[in-house]
């Protein structure tokens, strides 16, 4: 069996799909991918096919190792504006790929091909989603978009409120790929679409994420398969200069955003804040390029670092509210500050606060906000952080390959 894995956005969604690919390579199948063009290379190391699919999260012409330009909120959005304009490129892009394959995995709703795709060629397809935040669901509002404001949904918020948050939801999805979806559709002989939102999702989506973590909200009309995160293990060692300053004094807080944009004067604010609770700092550079404010040696700086080393070994952990780091920080029991900034980023703080192993800084992040924050969650959290550590699971990619394996076999046996 041959797969086709499909990828778009920033690294945290690129990796889970490579964790995937990697277990059904293992089963013994062959797996080819799609991915933006700043991940190609990286997917290539592991011995994959890999093909460019839409744009890199980066700024546009940015490349690995030139002068990094912040991806403010603001790029964030023209990004996800100019999607539609990105569709017809899935559309050509999935639909080479899938030759000679046998089924069709997606991974987030911005997979504007790969159910037509599939549906043309007559292969299985699936969606996978990093959140339950993503799937519609009368339990919970949708997630922000890009620069949108986040509000938090009131605790006497109805079904009917949520109902019609998505409902909302749904006709900004349409106003935004309906047309071009439906252009394309048309142009490979299939019928039109009305909800674009849905109908990536599909009826019955994944849910790559834990279910301690992210526990299954009510899916009217869906039936969501949960597997558990997919975790790129990570067996490269920690730097010299990080195992020399880990063991130079008592342990430090992480602080890092990820792929994710920073203020100006970030690098103060983090570092001011880890200062003013007596602990040393590992500051990661990340796409914003976050750096040393002084040459104290209380502070370094590093580039990607193997986070899974790295987490069992430090007081707390501050970042961007990713969904991998949510769950690398959540499985080294480390406790955890999320300072989130759009999308499901706000889901994943208020989880660490509900489970007791963090806690979420929404609004603007300053010295004081997080000082208290970190202040809140590295004495209180500790304990807790380390119960729930033993209870994530490891082996949703396992789970997802095995199923994901399956799916043409038994596609055929139905339709005979």
């Amino acid at each position: 069996m041959r797969a086709l894995l499909s990828a778009v956005g920033t690294r945290g969604d690129v990796q889970p799909i490579v964790a995937l690919a990697l277990r059904v390579r293992d089963l013994g199948h062959e797996v080819r991918l799609c991915v933006p063009p700043n991940f190609v290379e990286w997917a290539r190391g592991f011995g994959f096919e890999a093909i460019p699919l839409g744009v890199e999260m980066r700024q546009p012409g940015q490349r690995s190792g030139a002068a990094a330009a912040p991806l403010t909120p603001e790029t964030l959005r023209r990004l996800r504006e100019s999607m539609p304009d990105l569709v017809s490129e899935q559309f050509k892009v999935v639909g080479a790929a899938a030759e000679g394959c046998d089924v069709i995995l997606g991974a987030n709703a911005h997979q504007y091909a790969a159910r037509s795709i599939a549906e043309l060629r007559g292969v299985p397809c699936v969606t996978a989603l990093y959140a339950p935040v993503a799937i519609p669901s009368p339990d919970h509002a949708p997630p922000p978009a890009p620069g949108a404001t986040w509000e938090p949904t009131p605790a006497s918020a109805d079904a009917a409120t949520n109902d019609q948050r998505w409902a909302d939801n749904v006709r900004a999805w349409n106003d935004r790929a309906l047309e071009r979806v439906n252009h394309n559709r048309s142009q490979l002989g299939l019928a039109p679409i009305s909800d674009v939102l849905r109908f990536n999702i599909t009826a019955h989506p994944w849910l790559a994420a834990d279910p301690i973590l992210a526990p299954l909200p009510t899916t009217p009309g869906m039936q969501v398969f949960q597997t558990g995160a997919w975790i790129l293990e990570d067996r490269s060692p920690l730097p010299r200069e990080v195992e020399e300053f880990l063991a130079s004094g008592e342990p430090p807080i992480y602080l890092g955003f990820g792929s994710m944009p920073a203020a100006e004067g970030m690098s103060r604010t983090l570092i001011d804040a880890a200062r003013a609770v007596g602990r040393r700092a590992i500051l990661s550079r990340g796409w914003a390029e976050l750096g040393p404010i002084d040459d104290s040696l209380d502070c370094i700086a590093v580039g990607d670092i193997n986070q899974q080393a790295l987490f069992p070994r430090v007081a707390a952990v501050v970042h961007h509210g990713g969904a991998g780091t949510t769950a690398t920080a959540a499985s080294a029991g480390a406790p955890q500050v999320v300072a989130p900034m759009f999308g499901d980023q706000f889901y994943w703080g208020s989880r660490a606060e509900a489970l007791g192993i963090g806690a979420a800084v929404v609004g603007p992040l300053t010295t004081d906000r997080l000082t208290r924050a970190l202040r809140a969650v590295l004495e209180p959290a500790i304990a807790r952080a380390r119960s729930v550590a033993p209870q994530l699971r490891a082996d949703g990619a396992l789970v997802a390959a095995r199923r994901l394996v399956a799916l043409p076999g038994a596609e055929r046996l139905r339709n005979q």
